[in-house]
């Protein structure tokens, strides 16, 4: 289970390799990818909280990156933050988000982004609850839901 030091030492430029890669061209991106897809992903760009449905759905199932589908989050990790966006305490796996720390917008934050191909997803917080006590805060569009259980 991931915890903030490790989450702040990859930040920090000590992400570990992902299982694989996926690199398009902008225009490939774009024809894969609907206009709020792309502005969120492939530009860093944040949809308004409260516009998804997935909030407050809590099926079981898994999410994955809407650009390259790598397996993301387990819907068990799921939870109600009420901050208006789609809410994890931990990864599928280690190496599926890649770490960077933004300091955009006057505040100091860390910036998530698919490890496969780059796509920004959201932030994560050291506010989540126990035991991991970190909160990965995603924007829904970069998210799919791949897989039930």
């Amino acid at each position: 289970m991931l915890d903030w030091n490790e989450v702040m030492t990859m930040a920090r430029g000590k992400n570990p390799a992902p299982d694989r890669r996926v690199t398009k061209t902008e225009q490939e991106w774009r024809a894969q990818l609907s206009p709020e897809e792309y502005r969120v992903t492939r530009q860093a760009g944040t949809e308004r909280p409260f516009s998804s449905d997935m909030c407050s759905l809590f099926e079981p199932g898994i999410y994955g990156c809407v650009c390259c589908d790598t397996l993301l989050f387990d819907a068990s990790q799921k939870f109600e933050s009420g901050t208006g966006w789609p809410s994890f305490t931990q990864p599928l796996k280690a190496n599926a988000i890649a770490y960077v720390l933004d300091q955009s917008h006057g505040m100091m934050r860390v910036e998530t982004n698919c490890n496969t191909c780059d796509a920004h997803l959201g932030h994560v917080f050291p506010d989540g609850p126990p035991p991991s006590g970190l909160r990965y805060c995603m924007n829904a569009v970069a998210l799919k839901k791949v897989k039930a259980d």
